[in-house]
């Protein structure tokens, strides 16, 4: 039955050549849908992931990455058998020269099968404003869907299309007591170079979960500042996940490290942590500076875990930098970045710990 249903869905996201498929629609602004990933209500912009009072707290750098919609999606329920999408982009510079617009300006379309999620469509932008047809003549049935907003870019409008007379709704509301998981860290978390939002490692996760998971990835800023960990500290997760010594200097790791998890344990006794080792870069066998500078932060990163852990704090978890990208060199970009393979491998080796985590809170 699985299998048939993944058939069915593949024929229906390509149209026959020359088929007129412009049926009429109506169209919902996704905000009246259920929107997950955002911490804060009081955004500047609708699809903003730091509260409007955050600019004048935090770095520009940071402000203007916190207006991507990195990890935003919205979940809804529809019968329709043909799914439409339009969004209008913040900034024109749809790609990066090593990551495609599909993963940079697009959106991306999942639908929930029995047990598990399956990729559905990509939206892929030609220019800021876009409309394009994600599904077309699926079999009819009311089905639950999940539509991730773009990693790179911002959105100041998103609106789901289904034909007139087809329903369309906010799916149901998380279970009382799910609280989101909340991911910091630099442009690798944000999705950097995944090629399409979906393949970002916390949103694997999410699907993996089934858990609402809030991306809070800065390309080239997550430097643990005390100012970041005030904001995350407002927050009230099952889960933080820490991700930032990309981002860090050895001497940044020494001085800023245990600080920020102080700040974030003294603000949420309760919550458990996650902390997450630099990768194992795929160069370093060519760069001597590269895996010397990763082992310092890494080994600044363990001995926090361990006088924390001596301290009597158990909501600590870890993950060793040598399991995200395994050792064959194909998980990268750019020897830094993970591409899709290095995205599901991170979230792979993650998983169970990410899972026992959430099951404490």
């Amino acid at each position: 039955m699985h299998l048939l249903l993944v058939c069915l869905l593949s024929a229906a996201v390509l149209p026959a050549p020359g088929q007129d498929t412009a049926p009429a629609l109506g169209w919902t602004d996704v905000r009246q849908l259920r929107v997950e990933g955002q911490g804060w209500t009081e955004t500047a912009a609708p699809f903003d992931r730091f509260p409007a009072r955050a600019e004048s707290s935090v770095r520009k750098a940071v402000w203007d990455l916190s207006r991507h919609s990195a990890g935003i999606a919205v979940r809804f329920v529809t019968n329709a058998s043909t799914i439409h999408a339009r969004w209008t982009l913040r900034n024109e510079r749809l790609a990066m020269p090593h990551m495609p617009a599909t993963g940079v300006s697009g959106l991306d379309l999942y639908v929930r099968l029995p047990n598990r999620w399956h990729w559905v469509a990509n939206g892929r932008p030609l220019k800021t404003e876009n409309e394009q047809a994600l599904l077309r003549d699926w079999p009819g049935g009311e089905r639950e869907y999940l539509l991730y907003l773009p990693l790179y870019n911002g959105v100041t409008s998103v609106e789901i299309g289904v034909p007139e007379g087809a329903s369309l709704a906010p799916a149901p509301i998380r279970p009382a007591g799910v609280r989101p998981i909340v991911f910091y860290g630099s442009s690798i978390l944000q999705g950097g170079c995944a090629s399409r939002p979906g393949m970002a490692y916390p949103a694997i996760l999410g699907r993996m979960l089934d858990w609402p998971v809030i991306n809070l990835g800065f390309s080239g800023n997550a430097k643990s500042e005390p100012e970041i960990a005030a904001l995350l500290a407002e927050l009230d997760p099952a889960v933080f996940v820490y991700d930032s010594l990309p981002n860090l200097s050895a001497e940044e790791a020494r001085e800023r490290v245990e600080p920020f998890l102080r700040s974030l344990r003294k603000a949420r006794p309760q919550t458990p942590i996650l902390l997450v080792e630099n990768a194992i870069y795929t160069d370093v066998q060519f760069s001597e500076s590269r895996r010397t500078l990763i082992a310092s932060k890494n080994q600044t990163l363990r001995q926090t875990f361990d006088k924390l852990r001596k301290e009597g704090d158990r909501l600590l978890f870890y993950i060793d930098g040598r399991k995200l990208f395994g050792d064959d060199g194909e998980a990268t970009v750019d020897g830094t970045h993970p591409n899709d393979i290095g995205f599901l491998r991170m979230a792979q080796a993650i998983e169970p710990a990410l899972r026992r985590a959430v099951m404490r809170r």
